[in-house]
């Protein structure tokens, strides 16, 4: 089956995105890190930091890290007042954690220079900064300013193939495809819920199809082991 021959209408988003929510409650599964952060304080710049943060790194790792360094300046202008050391070992273990302190604080500069200490918000604008690709753009679109933008990550790529709602190479071309066949209100929650999918169920090998519950419906694109 492929995504041309699927039809897609807002009671089959409505109930895969309930069912879906059903099958994480029952495995305890948590908001992704950035998702928590954004929820303690919707503020555009935590959230762009902390998804910078997250890059490559596990959620448990980016929560504690993004606190850390919350609690010692939470603006840009607070974050241009301390010395690279003292970010790096703030978000220490975090994946490439020198080169994502060196990005915080070239970003901090530039919003201070260019947008009065503000993060903006347009995705071009977003994408011109250091370390910033179109997944940090649209998720600091989405959970910073409440903006309709479809973030895609690996695992949002993978589900949607998976699923058989398109058929795309790249995360950049998934991001196009999925605009075209899902409403918009679904945009901006659709990469939290798969994010905790992709991690708990639907993983990137030998996902959990047991656990699924669209695992009759679903053509397993690419599946080959499942449990």
């Amino acid at each position: 089956m492929h995504s041309g021959e699927m039809e897609f209408d807002e009671r089959y988003w409505d109930e895969v995105f309930s069912l879906f929510s059903e099958a994480l409650e029952r495995e305890g599964a948590l908001l992704p890190s950035v998702s928590t952060i954004a929820v303690e304080k919707q503020d555009p710049f935590r959230v762009l930091v902390s998804t910078l943060i997250s890059l490559r790194t596990k959620d448990e790792v980016t929560l504690a890290a993004s606190r850390r360094l919350f609690a010692l300046a939470d603006t840009p202008q607070a974050m241009l007042a301390l010395a690279p050391s003292s970010i790096e070992e703030a978000i220490y273990p975090a994946g490439f954690y020198r080169t994502k302190a060196r990005n915080i604080l070239s970003i901090c500069e530039i919003l201070v220079d260019r947008y009065g200490g503000s993060v903006p918000a347009s995705k071009e604008e977003l994408v011109a900064l250091p370390g910033v690709g179109i997944k940090t753009a649209n998720l600091t679109l989405n959970l910073g300013f409440g903006i309709e933008a479809i973030c895609v990550d690996c695992h949002v790529h993978q589900i949607a193939n998976r699923m058989g709602w398109i058929e795309t190479s790249t995360p950049e071309q998934s991001e196009k495809a999925l605009q075209k066949i899902m409403p918009r209100r679904f945009w901006i929650p659709l990469n939290e819920l798969l994010v905790s999918y992709g991690q708990h169920i639907c993983v990137p090998v030998s996902p959990w199809c047991g656990k699924c519950p669209m695992d009759g419906r679903c053509p397993k694109v690419g599946v080959l082991k499942f449990r």
